[in-house]
């Protein structure tokens, strides 16, 4: 494409002939006109312009500073590249500069001249006003009364300098691993709104009284339902910070000792769910709560073939040990002996506590504790949510599937780590470093999150996912509607005009837009800029993206 005013005469009347289908000489036709025409500098543009344009129209620009500056373009030049590459800050200078840039990200910024170094100065900056940030999308993001999902998880370091690195529970399963523990506010739709940075030996119970201060006192949200995992939100954590706070409301779980002895006292029985999946309960251990048991029976059989295969397993690792015991050539001797080769593998299937050992000097023998595991079964597929929200506000199915609403944070550590922003390994070694790193992480997923909204109809989401009120029963998994499994089928938009992609793909469909230089031959200015005309399905996720203007 190209604007041919600047040709020379004799060119646009060649040009004119051959559209009307006159003979011309080549040396004044086309093969002239592709001489006179050269494009320069093409870059990958569309994906960066859309993100651009969510990260203004979601107010999210305007909260990190009401006014353009050197710094604000610098941040978010960070998280535009942090959701379409989830490179380092050097790669984002790279990725800015004219000689190694792919994209439009440095020119549509102004940041063709940025250097590293701005970058650590922008994170300074920007972590200054993360508090300020953070209030301003908990008042645009959470209502008051409603409830805050808040859940914690971990990433592992590169690196022994930083002090927020330290050895902890690794999520990642990096044990060797120092690590740093950070936890995420979400609303109920899964809106990110605040992140908390602890040091990687920090555990949940550091963490939910610095949440619920920070909820209650800088988010300004007096009355609140907190919702978290038995880990989180435990009894002990109820009793300290919540309990006795006018306002503050909890949705969590009971632990599996809890579940077995609500059901060995007789509180919990399986008769509950001969016509449905879930039961509330009262019980004097937990006073001016609901507890509301769930039986899931998919679950309760995944768990006993799993406990099976377990067992088997233990006992085939105990079978060796005979073995070695019964062996003619230097057989295995006495009770200390026998005992350390037992310690080694009783409990690598966390498998123990389920079988009766005899071990003497010359022998060994083992076989299932049939009663530990009977106990054990009785509990499989049961889960109890314990709450002090009132009835009158929310149903028992209301209830659960608030505290099934946790999944959001999930998805949200999932896109953080692994899918698609890439907030693993860390290699800063300042602590305001680490904190403004995954701050942007934060906040790059916030404006991900939004896309994926807005792109639902071009994603594989289900769009007509069934309330709680709708579903036949809040405890079995959450079944795709009838429109979802047809995307899954057809692959095709209801209108079958258009692809369904992932998330990831539709950035590259919108990177095939790109903005070059055109130089033209005799052309009085020389060259100028174009951006490549969108196809019609590039147009289509533009205007689902409200990013159509300024392309």
């Amino acid at each position: 494409m190209a604007n041919l005013s600047g040709l020379p005469d004799e060119l646009v009347e060649a040009l004119r002939a051959a559209l009307k289908g006159e003979s011309i000489p080549a040396s004044e036709g086309i093969a002239s006109l592709e001489k006179a025409i050269s494009i320069h500098d093409a870059r990958q543009h569309g994906h960066v312009a859309a993100i651009h344009s969510v990260l203004k129209k979601s107010g999210l620009l305007g909260m990190i500073d009401s006014k353009r500056s050197r710094e604000r373009d610098v941040v978010a030049a960070m998280i535009i590249d942090r959701i379409i590459s989830g490179d380092s800050k050097l790669a984002t200078v790279r990725h800015c500069d004219p000689q190694t840039a792919s994209t439009s990200l440095g020119e549509l910024l102004s940041l063709e001249d940025l250097h590293e170094n701005e970058c650590y100065a922008a994170m300074d900056w920007l972590l200054e006003r993360q508090d300020k940030i953070q209030k301003k999308l908990a008042k645009k993001h959470l209502a008051d009364g409603a409830p805050v999902l808040f859940d914690l998880s971990s990433s592992y370091f590169e690196g022994q300098c930083c002090e927020l690195a330290q050895f902890g529970y690794s999520r990642d399963h990096r044990v060797y691993r120092k690590q740093v523990n950070y936890g995420i506010y979400c609303n109920s739709a899964g809106t990110p709104v605040g992140v908390e940075v602890l040091a990687g030996n920090e555990s949940d119970r550091i963490a939910f009284p610095i949440a619920v201060e920070r909820v209650r006192k800088d988010f300004n949200h007096k009355n609140v339902i907190f919702i978290g995992d038995r880990g989180m939100i435990s009894g002990k954590a109820i009793d300290e910070y919540l309990r006795d706070e006018e306002g503050a409301d909890w949705i969590t779980a009971l632990n599996a000792a809890s579940i077995a002895k609500l059901e060995r006292c007789g509180s919990i029985q399986l008769t509950f769910f001969d016509e449905c999946d879930l039961a509330s309960i009262t019980h004097p251990d937990y006073p001016d709560e609901r507890l509301v048991v769930c039986r899931n029976p998919d679950l309760a059989k995944r768990r006993s073939k799993r406990r099976e295969a377990l067992l088997q397993a233990t006992e085939k690792l105990l079978a060796e040990i005979i073995k070695k015991v019964e062996r003619k050539n230097k057989p295995l001797r006495g009770k200390d002996a026998i005992g350390v080769e037992v310690g080694k593998i009783i409990n690598k299937k966390k498998m123990a506590k389920h079988f009766n050992l005899t071990i003497e000097d010359d022998t060994f023998a083992f076989d299932r504790n049939e009663e530990k595991i009977r106990s054990e079964s009785a509990t499989d597929g049961l889960y109890v949510i314990r709450s002090s929200v009132d009835k009158t506000r929310m149903t028992d199915q209301e209830l659960v599937a608030n505290y099934k609403n946790l999944e959001m944070v999930e998805r949200a550590f999932r896109s953080l780590k692994s899918i698609d922003l890439n907030v693993r390994p860390i290699y800063h070694r300042l602590d305001n470093r680490v904190r403004a790193h995954i701050f942007i992480c934060m906040l790059a997923y916030h404006i991900e999150h939004q896309m994926r909204s807005q792109l639902a109809p071009l994603l594989f989401a289900d769009e007509q996912k069934e309330t709680a009120a709708e579903r036949d029963s809040v405890v079995d998994p959450v079944k795709r509607s009838d429109s979802a499994k047809k995307k899954d089928q057809t692959r095709r938009t209801p209108d079958g005009q258009h692809p369904i992609s992932s998330f990831r793909d539709i950035l590259n469909t919108l990177s095939a837009i790109t903005r070059s230089r055109v130089k033209v031959e005799g052309h009085k200015k020389g060259d100028f800029k174009t951006t490549s005309t969108p196809t019609p399905y590039q147009q289509k996720i533009l205007e689902w993206l409200g990013a159509t203007r300024g392309m």
